[in-house]
């Protein structure tokens, strides 16, 4: 691991201006993803700026919705009381994210920021663009099950590894920032991008600014399921991933809000399924079309075609658990 210089500045403002003054400057928090970067080779800051003693913390609740602190933990904020009742999609989601010991260090500001588990990305002998710009994509023409189904380009065809964030993308959240500019709020469907032909840039987060926290509205969507299909059932990232979120009356579903893990760069949003679903009755047979629609653009690659019929069941299973047509 390259040497590296360690700050622990107590506030917002100091962070920041170390972050202006060092280019080569890498916030740490909780550490669970950025430490296994540096021993790998991929990353190698010239200084760690330890944000732990910022006041970040809190979680609280009002009428407007939930305030998160950017340094809360997950395992704090999938077991929060108020979460698991008011938001528990989120807490789903969550708890089926990573182990519990990783749980009890990540924080919300780090699951956010955290990056591909593309093995190209990882492997510093293999080509990457996300890793070193212009040097290739390693998994265009290797093994690439794990991969895109939508969004991706000829330069990247890498997922984005979160639970918390397709949550967070089906519950309309904000993201908080602050830098030497100010304070700024972004739609979290809008702050995790496309990999386009800078699959370098994740989100468009600034490198000189800091997540302070996250908003979630109040919902009226209270039938909700995450549904992760993976490999094992511990510690293991999502092939696919579905956070379903419905308002219904009766059996009518009145509103619906669906995104999807495993298959883009970003989560991804079904904005036009959601569209569908509005007016209809529950139903094996409206489900089963709901996930057709959703496939509308996917692309495979030579190993995760599989994607292509696994994404449609998992949206119609999700959906149906989700309505309380089916039993999880």
């Amino acid at each position: 691991m390259k040497q590296f210089q360690y700050v622990r500045p107590a506030e917002a403002r100091s962070v920041i201006n170390a972050l202006v003054k060092d280019p080569g400057a890498k916030l740490v928090a909780g550490g669970t993803n950025l430490l296994d970067l540096m021993k790998r080779g991929v990353e190698g800051p010239e200084r760690l700026v330890d944000i732990n003693r910022l006041p970040l913390k809190d979680i609280t609740k009002n009428n407007q919705g939930f305030n998160i602190g950017a340094l809360a933990l997950n395992s704090t904020l999938a077991e929060h009381k108020e979460i698991r009742k008011g938001l528990p999609l989120l807490s789903q989601a969550l708890l089926a994210g990573a182990s519990a010991q990783l749980r009890n260090m990540a924080t919300v500001g780090g699951n956010l920021l955290q990056r591909t588990r593309c093995p190209y990305f990882y492997d510093t002998s293999m080509p990457c663009n996300k890793r070193i710009p212009g040097s290739g994509c390693g998994a265009l023409k290797g093994f690439n099950r794990m991969h895109a189904i939508f969004g991706a380009s000829e330069h990247c065809i890498a997922v984005n590894p979160s639970d918390m964030n397709v949550a967070l993308t089906a519950l309309d959240a904000t993201i908080h920032l602050s830098g030497p500019k100010g304070q700024r709020n972004i739609p979290v469907q809008e702050f995790h991008r496309l990999p386009g032909n800078q699959p370098e840039q994740d989100t468009v987060i600034a490198r000189n600014e800091l997540i302070t926290g996250i908003s979630i509205p109040a919902s009226p969507l209270k039938h909700v399921h995450y549904l992760k299909i993976r490999d094992r059932s511990s510690y293991a990232f999502a092939l696919v991933s579905v956070a379903a979120a419905l308002d219904l009356q009766g059996t009518t579903i009145r509103k619906a809000s669906l995104a999807m893990g495993g298959v883009a760069h970003k989560p991804w949003r079904l904005t036009e399924v959601e569209n569908f679903l509005i007016g209809k009755q529950i139903s094996a047979s409206v489900f089963q079309e709901a996930g057709t629609l959703a496939m509308r653009g996917a692309r495979a690659y030579e190993h995760n075609e599989f994607k292509l019929k696994l994404a449609p069941l998992s949206i119609g299973h999700a959906l149906s658990i989700a309505s309380g047509l089916i039993k999880a």
